[in-house]
């Protein structure tokens, strides 16, 4: 006798229903925070393994991989015959969903899905270029569809998809507020409404595109600063420490604001700190020395004297922060275009009643960010610097 196996997926809210009952083949959902994109990825998912056909799923990077992955591996527990953690799993019947970061150029090459679906869509990077010289023909052999979810970040490529499928017969759009999801409580809505800029609300819950919002530097004062890396002699540095998935990121800036030298990797400690002194020995430093930075800070120390430790408040970070736009936005730093600019331009801030938090989107990195803050920082507390310090 055949044992009957169960798998419990969501139960999708009116607003979730209206989506599915809709769709198309390309699929554009621009949705508030909390709203319920997460679950409709997993239900999606989980129902073409169902159907024992291939599917992925793709994201802007590596941490935020973790939830859907767990998520799914969590719903199709009892028919899963194998699995590679964050990589790939496989079900009875010939199922198969692979998960890929869209920080890795060759993100679903040579594949074949019935199903993609590119998670957290406004904040992956080249997505235009990516869906249509990558991505798009992994759907070719089975005619399979395509869902571009996210929340929006400004007027970039997933606006562009969007745009696209209000004026084309294949594809489908919906712009969902929060509001929609009848599981979040309407007044705690309300209640971040009071707490935010009305752009900052109307991005992040009403799900309404706006260009610039939330970001404390902004994106055309931030292009303005793009230049060569200067080959003048580099006055300060400023370090900051890897953390889980993140990168240790070290830049240096000459006199006049102008990015010297930049590097990051992800190694351990011993060959961090080893690296480290070898690049700054005498040169003026900030390095981040939030918990255990400060230990690695000290053993820097008694090589490189001129070091400083720098810790992480959300007081010292906003101060740190705010120092940073004031050189961005009177033009009085310079940085190469890449990492740098990508993450000075996916950086963000939001008001909430202990403050101003000011932070990478989740999921991303902003371990540039940061480096360049501390240098920047540095450079102005310097007895050589030119600048007033304020």
């Amino acid at each position: 006798m055949t044992k009957e196996i169960t798998i419990h997926l969501s139960n999708p809210h009116n607003g979730q229903r209206k989506v599915l009952n809709e769709a198309k083949r390309f699929n554009v959902l621009c949705c508030g925070r909390r709203w319920g994109k997460s679950a409709l990825a997993v239900n999606l998912l989980c129902e073409t393994t169902l159907s024992s056909r291939p599917s992925g799923y793709f994201a802007p990077t590596y941490k935020l991989l973790d939830g859907t992955y767990n998520e799914c591996l969590a719903a199709l527990e009892p028919i899963v015959t194998r699995k590679n953690e964050h990589q790939f799993i496989e079900t009875l019947g010939g199922g198969r969903i692979e998960f890929w970061t869209l920080e890795n150029e060759l993100a679903g090459r040579s594949r074949k899905y019935k199903r993609l679906i590119v998670d957290e869509a406004a904040f992956a990077k080249k997505l235009w270029t990516k869906w249509t010289e990558q991505l798009r023909a992994t759907l070719s052999d089975m005619k399979g569809d395509a869902w571009f979810l996210s929340t929006p970040k400004g007027k970039n490529d997933f606006y562009k998809l969007y745009q696209k499928a209000l004026h084309e017969d294949t594809w489908a759009s919906w712009q969902m507020s929060t509001y929609t999801n009848p599981h979040i409580d309407s007044e705690e809505i309300n209640d971040a409404r009071k707490d935010l800029p009305e752009l900052a609300f109307s991005q992040e819950y009403l799900a309404e595109f706006n260009d610039n919002v939330a970001n404390p530097f902004g994106v055309d004062y931030i292009r303005s600063c793009i230049g060569l890396i200067s080959t003048n002699q580099t006055e300060v540095f400023g370090v900051d420490l890897a953390k889980s998935y993140d990168y240790t990121v070290i830049i240096g800036l000459d006199r006049q604001g102008n990015v010297t030298y930049f590097d990051r990797w992800q190694g351990d400690w011993s060959t961090t700190k080893n690296k480290l002194i070898s690049i700054i020995q005498s040169t003026p430093a900030y390095i981040d020395s939030t918990g255990v930075g400060d230990s690695i800070v000290e053993d820097i120390q008694r090589s490189c004297y001129n070091v400083e430790g720098f810790k992480f408040t959300s007081q010292s970070k906003q101060q740190l922060m705010e120092s940073l736009a004031q050189s961005i936005q009177q033009n009085k730093i310079t940085f190469p275009k890449g990492i740098i600019t990508d993450e000075l331009e996916s950086f963000e801030y939001m008001y909430s009643s202990s403050g101003v938090k000011y932070s990478a989107p989740t999921g991303m990195h902003d371990d540039a960010v940061c480096a360049l803050a501390l240098s920047n920082y540095k450079l102005k507390n310097s007895h050589s610097s030119p600048y007033v310090i304020l």
